[in-house]
């Protein structure tokens, strides 16, 4: 599926298609502290065009992702998995109202108490994220 978007000013658009219909939800405590609340993403895979770079800033948050914003208003535009060149944009950065489905919650053993959704979903610990998606040691 082609989707696109751009941060609140403007200055960083974004286009891609996304991996498949499904969109997830991130509970670690980097992406709620980073966005004030659970990251709400879809899969992107490599193929991400980004114009705008210049307006972009990038923060490489542990050994192997970096997460990038506008630097002008602030906007997260992606979270970036090193060495596998897979991206996942937060769903509320994409223009329109593209038809996805609420598929996966990951880090669910950090989630706080204070909130919880309804949605029926495949929900992985932290354990089962870092050995499904984090590169092997050197």
């Amino acid at each position: 599926m082609d989707v696109k978007g751009a941060c609140l000013c403007g200055k960083v658009t974004i286009k891609t298609q996304a991996k498949r219909d499904a969109l997830d939800a991130c509970h670690c405590g980097m992406c709620r502290k980073w966005g004030g609340g659970p990251y709400m993403a879809i899969d992107c895979g490599p193929e991400v065009e980004v114009v705008g770079k210049a307006f972009m800033g990038v923060f490489n948050s542990s050994e192997w992702a970096e997460r990038a914003f506008c630097k002008e208003c602030g906007t997260h535009i992606y979270y970036h998995l090193k060495g596998t060149d897979n991206y996942a944009l937060p769903v509320g950065l994409l223009d329109g109202d593209p038809q996805f489905v609420f598929k996966e919650q990951i880090f669910i053993d950090r989630k706080p108490e204070y909130y919880e959704f309804a949605n029926e979903t495949e929900d992985l610990t932290e354990a089962e994220v870092i050995a499904k998606y984090a590169p092997p040691a050197k």
